[in-house]
């Protein structure tokens, strides 16, 4: 289904342990900037993310990662991370994050990460529960 689905808005204030030696954030920043606003995301259902893991088992590791690097962010900046799902399947999703300077506006980096939705008890994959569908659909594109 899909089609105008509006992007999940996660803001991020990079801090001093996230700049390597050339004064930037180091790369896999990016990947736990992007983590933490997928977890914002499940937010709104009862008990967030951590209760999706935890108490459900539920899990969504990540099958592929990918990201495309556009410009620098540095110490006290702020990073605009818009959350949109590209693909969703049965028990996967295909996550967009596009990274924006928030005091500039330019693009800072994309990255996509697909996720597999697990039955962590049994370790397989699961069908992806009514609720959280319905929460990414709100978001897909």
């Amino acid at each position: 289904m899909g089609g105008g689905g509006a992007p999940f808005l996660h803001v991020h204030r990079v801090r001093f342990e996230e700049i390597d030696a050339a004064g930037i954030a180091y790369f896999p920043r990016f990947f736990t900037w992007c983590h933490d606003a997928m977890e914002a995301l499940f937010g709104s259902l009862p008990g967030g993310y951590a209760g999706l893991v935890r108490d459900r088992r539920l899990g969504f590791p990540a099958v592929h990662v990918e990201a495309d690097f556009s410009s620098p962010m540095r110490f006290g900046e702020s990073v605009v991370i818009a959350v949109t799902v590209e693909r969703l399947g049965r028990s996967s999703a295909a996550l967009r994050f596009d990274l924006t300077n928030e005091s500039t506006g330019g693009p800072v980096a994309t990255v996509r990460h697909v996720v597999a939705f697990t039955d962590m008890a049994a370790m397989r994959s699961s069908p992806l529960p009514q609720e959280i569908r319905a929460l990414l659909e709100r978001h897909q594109i």
